[in-house]
Formats: structure tokens, C-alpha cells, sequence
């Protein structure tokens, strides 16, 4: 195989975890050639990964059938002449663009019957890949092939220069000490620890010489505003001021990353930093933080994981018991570490 297509998952978090995917296939055909089509909001963390040649622009959004874009673009796939295709999501529409660009080999799991559409099928056991990681390495094997393991951890790469241009581009000045804090979650709000630990947290954090940045998305800058008014003065708010490419260079800084379970924690997983994580509704069964650098914090209680975006008991004690000091304690460790 020299020339092969990767339809990219539309998550961040998920187009990392598919990185270990991407080296096995360098591995197994040398020289190789891969693209990937991907929505643009994970394009940044694909152009991170020395394993990709060229990444295409998928421009549909969730649920858009857009039949006659669709075959323009399974057109120039076409054109392409691409040996094979994975298709990572298990959804119909991310299968129709292959199909119909003719790629003869492609290859995924069965997903919504998409059988014609995928003719290399892989038939997920859950038990016996529990992980994602798992599940989109798998695809390198033949269906059926026991998957060879350990799986390599994801790595996504932010140079120095890289990083200095990023703080040039937004007007800020390197402290000695950052400590990233990501309050966010795209998911819900049962996995998102309470803004007032978060100030909490920074108030001791502070104490020790540590500034203190916000990231996330704009949709994160209510939640990250609130936890710069809790703590006054200690708090640098950029969620919603960076692009995802920034927000990859200015983590890439941090001593440590706090973070619920979300993108952003894959992305601080990727680039080796000291990592604590937070799970409330969800679980690290079956998405952990992929680093030999990352604690985890969940309280495992009764009612959870849930896997709700909203706490369905209403008290959300999964997160709200989850206190600054416990994280405080994880925190120092990594940090003295």
C-alpha cells in the first residue's frame, strides 16, 4: 500500500487517540503516504503529527446528509487514487464519501449496517478492546487478528518556536511557572468540576509562585470568568482567546494541566505534561488521559459513571464531593515530580 485515507473523527480528543493508529500503519507499509479528511476543528491537532502528508477539508456538520457536496468531494477523492481508506466514525455518512469516491479497500468497524460501504469489516468485541485507542488501532489488523499490545501513547509536537511565536501572536509574557486549568467539557455539565473548587485550587496554587491560565473554548469562558472572579486576580482568561493551534503551544508551557475529561486533556496527554484529571459522570475505562503522566481522580461513587450530560439525582456529588484539597495533594506530587 502506498497511498492510504483517513476519515478523521470529529472530536478532538478522538482524532488523538487515533494517532497510535497512524504509526502503525507507517509501520507496516514504510513509505506510505496518509491523508486524512477531517473537519477543520481538529485540523490542528492533525498538522502536530509527522505521520500525516496532506489533511482535507470535510465541511459538513453534524447530521448534514448534502448529497451533491458530498460527491464533489468523493470527486476529488477520486482523483486521489488512494489504495485503501479507514473510516473511524461508525456512522453511515462518513462511509458514503469512500464508497462513492471508489477507493477499492475500506476499511472500519460495521457501525450503522454499513455493509457494501465498508468492505473490509472489523466487528467490534468490546470486552476484548475496552479502549478507543484500542478500537481505532485495531483497524491496522486483519479483522479478527488479535491487536498486538502495548498500543504507543499518542504524541503531538509544539517546538520552541512554535511557542514563541504563539506568545508573540497574543501579547503574553512567559511566567516561570503556568499552571493550565481546562473547566470545560463540550459533553455536559456532569463533567464539569464546580467552578468555585477551581478558584479554590488556584487561590493555593498562586500561593506557591504558580500563574495561573484558563483554556477552553469560547463556549468556556462564562464558567472560566466565573473562576477568575472566586479568585481575583490570580487567573489569566483565555478560553475563547486562542486557536486550538495556541491553545496546543501555550499547554505545551505548563508545569501542570488540571482539566475535566475533555479535548483539551487528550491534547495535554499528547504533549507529555503533568497531568491531573477529573471524571465525574464519566469514565476512564474506556478514554483515559494516555500518558505515563496523569493521575486520576474519581470518586467512584454509586451513581456514577452515569454517562449523563446533566446529573440525573440533581446533587452531582461525583464532582462537588470531589474537593480542591484532594486535587490540591494529586497537584503537588505532579508538580514536585
Amino acid at each position: 500500500m502506498k497511498k492510504a485515507l483517513i476519515v478523521a473523527p470529529s472530536w478532538i480528543g478522538d482524532t488523538i487517540m487515533a494517532q497510535p493508529l497512524f504509526v502503525r500503519l507507517h509501520a507496516k507499509h514504510p513509505r506510505l503516504q496518509l491523508d486524512v479528511l477531517a473537519p477543520r476543528w481538529v485540523a490542528p491537532v492533525l498538522e502536530r503529527m509527522s505521520e500525516i502528508s496532506e489533511i482535507i477539508d470535510s465541511p459538513f456538520g453534524h447530521g448534514q446528509l448534502s448529497l451533491k457536496p458530498r460527491w464533489k468531494l468523493a470527486r476529488r477523492l477520486a482523483a486521489g487514487n488512494y489504495d485503501a481508506v479507514y473510516v473511524l466514525p461508525n456512522s453511515l455518512k462518513s462511509a458514503l464519501v469512500p464508497f462513492l469516491a471508489g477507493i477499492p479497500k475500506r476499511i472500519g468497524f460495521t457501525g450503522e449496517s454499513r455493509y457494501g460501504l465498508v468492505n473490509v469489516r472489523h466487528h467490534l468485541d468490546k470486552s476484548a478492546l475496552p479502549l478507543m485507542v484500542e478500537r481505532f488501532a485495531q483497524l491496522a489488523e486483519t479483522p479478527g487478528a488479535v491487536l498486538p499490545k502495548p498500543i504507543f501513547h499518542p504524541k503531538i509536537r509544539s517546538t520552541v518556536t512554535d511557542q514563541q511565536k504563539t506568545l508573540i501572536e497574543l501579547n503574553l509574557a512567559r511566567p516561570s511557572r503556568i499552571v493550565a486549568f481546562c473547566p470545560g467539557a463540550e459533553y455536559g455539565p456532569a463533567k464539569r468540576w464546580p467552578a468555585a473548587h477551581f478558584a479554590a485550587l488556584a487561590k493555593s496554587l498562586a500561593a506557591q509562585g504558580c500563574a495561573i491560565w484558563l483554556f477552553g473554548s469560547p463556549k468556556d469562558h462564562a464558567v472560566a470568568e466565573e473562576i477568575s472572579q472566586l479568585a481575583p486576580g490570580l487567573c489569566r482568561n483565555l478560553c475563547g482567546a486562542t486557536s486550538l493551534a495556541q491553545a496546543v503551544d501555550l499547554l505545551a508551557m505548563a508545569e501542570l494541566v488540571v482539566c475535566n475529561d475533555s479535548g483539551l486533556m487528550h491534547v495535554a496527554a499528547a504533549l507529555d505534561r503533568p497531568l491531573v484529571t477529573l471524571y465525574g459522570s464519566s469514565s476512564p475505562g474506556f478514554t483515559p488521559p494516555l500518558s505515563d503522566q496523569a493521575d486520576i481522580l474519581s470518586l467512584k461513587l454509586d451513581c456514577s459513571p452515569c454517562f449523563k450530560r446533566e446529573c440525573p439525582l440533581g446533587h452531582l456529588d461525583c464532582l462537588n464531593k470531589l474537593s480542591p484539597e484532594m486535587v490540591l495533594q494529586a497537584s503537588r506530587k505532579r508538580i514536585a515530580a
